[in-house]
């Protein structure tokens, strides 16, 4: 088990999915968690959830693809809490899907806002914090789709192949200030967006049966796994819930 009891988190996206089991798993794990999502309906039933098993949350709501939005989040974060120790940047979109040729510039524009402009505010309104207190854990929730590309897809590649690239030039300027910061490729997990995809028709991931996807909970224990200890042995990396001698080495079997 992962202790972290005294430290907080910000997760954003975590209404649903892939960043509400995490905000739980967090919680149980003894962290005091922000929750950040669009929808703040959503999230702050969520941590209320979470309050009333005795944990500690707060639901704010939130667009990072907005720099101010993010920036009050942070904020806001440090005012409940005291501190930020772990930043999980999850919120992401896939639509719209379609073809390059045919899309809409505005709606194209606006998924790399969140996608990866998104990651880029979290990291940049997290890492002073962190660098002046000598520590900090940022996860920021990769994809396969980043080294290869989908039909369909070009902005979600694109923006993935971005966050890559922004967890190594993290890692590069902060490691030194006691900074860890990972990237999690998750593989596909059964969530809202899946469903998007099958609708899409687009590609061989929207063929896939649900019962190829794997829970969200399973990220979910990745990163309170690499927000401990051990997740400073994987600084700059990208972990790819794939590979069999990770998910043993956190408890999920081959």
């Amino acid at each position: 088990m992962i202790d972290l009891n005294g430290q907080a988190a910000i997760v954003t996206g975590a209404s649903r999915g892939i960043g509400a089991a995490t905000a739980r798993a967090l919680a149980e794990a003894g962290a005091a968690v922000l929750l950040l999502a669009r929808s703040a309906d959503r999230a702050e039933a969520l941590a209320a959830e979470i309050r009333e098993k005795g944990g500690r949350a707060h639901a704010l709501q939130c667009d990072v693809s907005r720099w101010a939005d993010v920036e009050r989040a942070v904020r806001t974060g440090v005012e409940q809490f005291g501190r930020i120790d772990i930043l999980v940047n999850n919120a992401g979109v896939i639509d719209p899907v379609g073809h390059m040729a045919e899309s809409d510039p505005e709606a194209w524009g606006h998924a790399i806002d969140i996608n990866l402009k998104g990651v880029y505010h979290g990291l940049r309104a997290v890492l002073p914090l962190m660098k002046a207190q000598g520590s900090g854990t940022v996860i920021n929730i990769s994809s396969g789709a980043a080294h290869a590309p989908l039909e369909g897809w070009s902005h979600y590649c694109a923006a993935k192949a971005g966050v890559h690239m922004l967890t190594e030039a993290a890692d590069l300027e902060c490691r030194a200030n006691g900074v860890t910061v990972i990237g999690l490729s998750p593989g596909t997990v059964a969530t809202e967006m899946q469903l998007a995809i099958r609708d899409s028709a687009m590609n061989p991931v929207s063929k896939l049966e649900w019962s190829d996807h794997i829970p969200p909970e399973w990220p979910a224990r990745a990163i309170v796994f690499l927000a401990g200890p051990e997740g400073r042995d994987h600084a700059g990396q990208e972990v790819r819930l794939r590979d069999a001698g990770f998910r043993q080495r956190i408890g999920l079997g081959s």
